[in-house]
């Protein structure tokens, strides 16, 4: 009992000492707990205290050369405001000495202008002889030009009458095969044929023997009787015309007709079958005109449909689903001939013509439309220059968007100064000064195997564009 009361005793005070370390022992893991979430809050702010340390230093590399850059351009400047400041002085001593040559200009004028208005008396008397003068001159020149034109008219009527005299001379050696530089007149035998055709059709008699010129025949000279004074030209005039009747009533002899007659028939067969080709090819032609005309027209308002259909579905995409856009015909007669109007209304405008919109707002339908008609027939290449220069952020995030879904079918070259545009872009290439007065191009490819190496190609792009802009 004894013993028993002991351990009771003692089990009493283990139970005691049980509770206390079980105390101790709850006391102890809700202190860890505090203790170890103190330690991970401690751990998370290391971490962003060193990836803040990281991004300082990485914000600080290209700080410093910008700032390394700054100190060059500040010591520039420097020394150009020395220079200045040099070239101000230099200037001020300079106005100083044109000040004192004003004044003594100034002075030389006064004497100009004394000795100015003493000349202008006698240029006054000048002018009047020179008015009179010109007066007379007038009245000179006057005559001569109606000199001249009386000259011009009598030269004129001169040369007509060279041309008519030569125009006559050369039909008269034409018609009668004979050179009149060598012909020499014989007035005598003129006069004996004169009066002796004038004798004959006097007499009536009408023989075709005598129808031949009588300056052709031959007379001896002892049988020419002498005949004073000149012959009568208005007989002269009757027998030439009348001589002239005969000869053209007799009409050309062309030996060759029958040969010419056959080389005409052959021309003429020739290009008769010519223009029977030519008929038939025309005929041919219009054929096929009509049938590009109509196959072409089909395939037209196919590709027209189709691209209408994909331009207002890209235009809600770019715009919203409460955009609305469509594609008219100016002219539905002729739709190879029609122009197209492009008709637009993004959210919370009236639909109007793409004239009346905005810049950002022409350029997202110019946008739009290219894409639409990329969607049917993409090009291997294209060239967009500026196209994201009016856009904001917003805008400019849905252009890289809608560019993401035809890079596999195309190629693009961009020039922008979006850095959002620069960013996406596989290889990069612009123009930076890193020495005073000296460009260079910068080319960088952006593409990477996986997304970590992927990301820090993007924040080089950014970086790389902040140092163009600069």
């Amino acid at each position: 009992e004894s013993e028993l009361a002991s351990s009771r005793d003692r089990l009493a005070a283990l139970e005691d000492q049980t509770s206390s370390l079980q105390s101790q022992s709850d006391s102890a893991v809700t202190s860890e707990q505090e203790l170890s979430a103190a330690l991970n809050e401690l751990r998370t702010h290391l971490a962003v205290e060193k990836r803040a340390k990281q991004a300082a230093e990485e914000q600080q590399r290209p700080m410093e050369a910008r700032l390394s850059e700054l100190r060059e351009i500040a010591i520039r400047r420097e020394a150009e405001i020395a220079n200045f400041t040099n070239r101000i002085e230099a200037a001020t001593q300079e106005n100083v000495s044109l000040r004192n040559q004003a004044e003594d200009s100034r002075i030389e004028a006064e004497d100009l202008q004394q000795v100015l208005s003493e000349k202008a008396e006698g240029r006054g008397e000048l002018i009047k002889a020179i008015e009179e003068a010109e007066v007379q001159l007038a009245a000179i020149r006057k005559q001569l030009a109606a000199t001249n034109e009386q000259k011009g008219r009598e030269e004129i009527a001169a040369t007509k009458l060279d041309l008519r005299l030569e125009n006559l001379m050369d039909s008269t050696e034409d018609r009668h095969q004979i050179t009149l530089a060598t012909f020499e007149p014989d007035a005598h035998l003129l006069l004996a044929t004169l009066v002796s055709r004038k004798a004959r059709d006097a007499s009536g008699e009408e023989d075709e023997s005598h129808t031949s010129y009588e300056s052709n025949k031959t007379y001896p000279s002892e049988e020419i009787p002498d005949i004073p004074g000149e012959p009568n030209w208005s007989h002269v005039e009757s027998l030439v015309h009348d001589l002239k009747r005969k000869i053209e009533s007799m009409g050309p002899v062309n030996v060759d007709a029958i040969e010419e007659y056959d080389e005409l028939e052959e021309r003429h067969n020739f290009l008769r079958n010519q223009h029977d080709d030519l008929v038939n090819s025309k005929t041919e032609l219009l054929a096929v005109i009509e049938r590009i005309n109509e196959e072409t027209q089909r395939r037209f308002s196919e590709t027209f449909a189709q691209v209408r259909i994909n331009f207002r579905d890209m235009f809600k995409e770019l715009f919203g689903e409460k955009g609305q856009d469509d594609l008219t015909l100016i002219d539905q007669s002729d739709p190879l001939e029609s122009g197209i109007e492009v008709i637009a209304r993004p959210p919370g405008k009236k639909l109007q013509s793409i004239t009346l919109l905005s810049g950002v707002e022409r350029s997202m339908t110019a946008v739009a439309l290219l894409f639409s008609i990329y969607m049917i027939k993409p090009s291997p290449f294209c060239v967009l220059d500026e196209l994201d220069a009016p856009l904001d952020e917003s805008n400019i995030g849905r252009f890289v968007k809608v560019l993401d879904r035809f890079i596999d079918r195309s190629q693009f070259i961009i020039v922008t100064h979006s850095k959002r545009t620069m960013a996406r872009a596989d290889v990069m290439y612009g123009v930076t000064m890193e020495e005073f007065g000296v460009s260079k191009p910068v080319g960088m490819r952006l593409t990477a195997n996986s997304d970590d190496t992927k990301t820090q190609a993007k924040s080089a792009a950014q970086k790389a564009a902040l140092r163009l802009d600069a």
